[in-house]
């Protein structure tokens, strides 16, 4: 007597937008987000650098609407997200946010998880940050990486070299993205949330 089918999808092509989100001149976030983009090496990545966006004026923006920003089509084309961000004054900066505010349904059902980074690893920023993805109907994953004082850990080419065991922490950090990308993709296809 044979035991229960397992039915198993094949994996999905997912794409991950990695959302540097920082604007300083002398800024870690490039540094951190490249460490990111090459532990994402299996997937389409579309890195998007905050420095590098225009937005609309605020004055145009409104709940939920507002004109279409530059870079829109990029987030509603991603599956999911990383946000590398610092922590400034215990939150996330306020180019980030912007970011955020100005879109709303590209952001919608979609998976996230935080790398943030600053002197004491940049918890607050996680915690802030999370609670205005919720707001967008985003699923931020339970694992998350703060990296305390990341320019101590440079190689000579000024690239971020941690210790494996943060290496490893990305690692699981992703494959949990990339679970929830791939579930919720389906999802969003075949199971339209009721409004």
């Amino acid at each position: 007597m044979s035991g229960p089918t397992e039915h198993h999808s094949p994996p999905t092509d997912v794409r991950i937008a990695v959302i540097s989100g920082s604007v300083r001149t002398e800024r870690m976030g490039p540094t951190i987000a490249g460490w990111v983009v090459a532990a994402l090496d299996d997937t389409t990545v579309d890195l998007i650098d905050v420095a590098d966006v225009t937005l609309p004026d605020d004055s145009l923006l409104w709940p939920g609407g507002g004109p279409r920003s530059e870079v829109a089509d990029r987030i509603a084309a991603a599956d999911g997200f990383v946000f590398v961000t610092p922590e400034y004054n215990h939150s996330y900066p306020a180019a980030l946010k912007r970011l955020i505010d100005w879109h709303y349904a590209e952001w919608r059902l979609k998976p996230a998880t935080v790398v943030a980074y600053g002197v004491q690893g940049g918890h607050a920023a996680i915690e802030h940050l999370r609670g205005v993805l919720a707001e967008l109907g985003v699923v931020a994953t339970r694992r998350a990486m703060g990296l305390r004082a990341p320019w101590q850990f440079l190689d000579d080419q000024d690239r971020y070299a941690p210790d494996p065991e943060v290496c490893q922490g990305l690692a699981a950090s992703l494959a949990e993205l990339r679970w929830w990308a791939e579930l919720l993709a389906e999802a969003r296809r075949d199971r339209p949330l009721p409004v």
